[in-house]
Parts: C-alpha cells; sequence; structure tokens
C-alpha cells in the first residue's frame, strides 16, 4: 500500500481506527501526525461542515496532541484524529501553508482583531488565510456597517 495524504485522509473520515496499525514499517515512518493535522482541519464545502472540522481539531488535536510521545503512542495520536470526523463520508480537505507572522491583508487583519479582541495570534493567522475581502465585507455588512465605513475599514 502507498501512503499518501488521499489514503490518510480517506481513513481519516472513514474513521478507520486500523489505519495506522495496518501500515507497514516503512510506511509509518512517512506518516507524519502533523501534516494530517494540518490536511484534516480544512476542508471544502458547506461552511459548517469546515467549522465543524477546524473546532474538532483545534477541539481534540492542537491543544495537546503532542504531549502524547509520538515515538512511543503514535497509533494512539492515530485513533484520537481518527475521531475528529463527522463520520459522513470522504471529504476535500485542502492544505493551509504556515503564513509569517502579520502576513495577509492587514486591513483585514486589524478590522478582525478588532472585532475578535481575544482570539489567539494562530487562529487569527489562520481566519484571515481563508477569508477573502468579500467574506469579510460581508461580515462587516452584517454587523451594521454602512458601505462608506467599509470601504474605509477594509
Amino acid at each position: 500500500m502507498a501512503i499518501g495524504i488521499k489514503e490518510e485522509m480517506a481513513a481519516l473520515d472513514g474513521k478507520n481506527r486500523n489505519f495506522y496499525r495496518q501500515l507497514s514499517d516503512d510506511e509509518r515512518k512517512k506518516f507524519s501526525n502533523f501534516m494530517m493535522i494540518r490536511w484534516g482541519a480544512t476542508v471544502q464545502g458547506e461552511k459548517d461542515l469546515q467549522e465543524y472540522y477546524l473546532l474538532a481539531t483545534n477541539t481534540r488535536l492542537n491543544k495537546y496532541f503532542f504531549d502524547i510521545s509520538t515515538t512511543n503512542h503514535a497509533e494512539l495520536q492515530w485513533l484520537l484524529a481518527s475521531t475528529i470526523s463527522p463520520g459522513i463520508g470522504n471529504q476535500h480537505h485542502q492544505w493551509i501553508g504556515l503564513q509569517k507572522k502579520g502576513a495577509g491583508n492587514n486591513k483585514m487583519r486589524k478590522f478582525l482583531e478588532a472585532h475578535f479582541p481575544t482570539m489567539k495570534a494562530a487562529d487569527m493567522d489562520l481566519l484571515v488565510s481563508i477569508n477573502d475581502d468579500n467574506s469579510v465585507k460581508q461580515l462587516a455588512e452584517e454587523y451594521g456597517f454602512t458601505k462608506e465605513q467599509i470601504k474605509k475599514a477594509l
């Protein structure tokens, strides 16, 4: 079996609890929990589904995941990761690369930071990277901003 990100994500979405155990020693060396988390957290599709995957990943994996030793408990990490899928079939996962601090649209970032002041920097980076100007403008409209205020802020 050739291990690739598509196979990993299919196993994740399918809640395949035996996936890691079935890997050969060579495949286990190629398997990266970090990559699996980065890919697994983001899906295309309905906004609710996107939010679910991101929140489930943050809640179940990002917080203490690497406190569990990869060397001694990689299968346990896989089992934990397999819980993030809602079990509704394979999704199209996408990669969101790491950005340099402060990367992205600075006006958009300042607007979002003003409205989400308690958000962690890494979460803000992700929010800026997955939203475009139109989605943030829509958010501003929902907050009651006038077109002139939006034009000035963004």
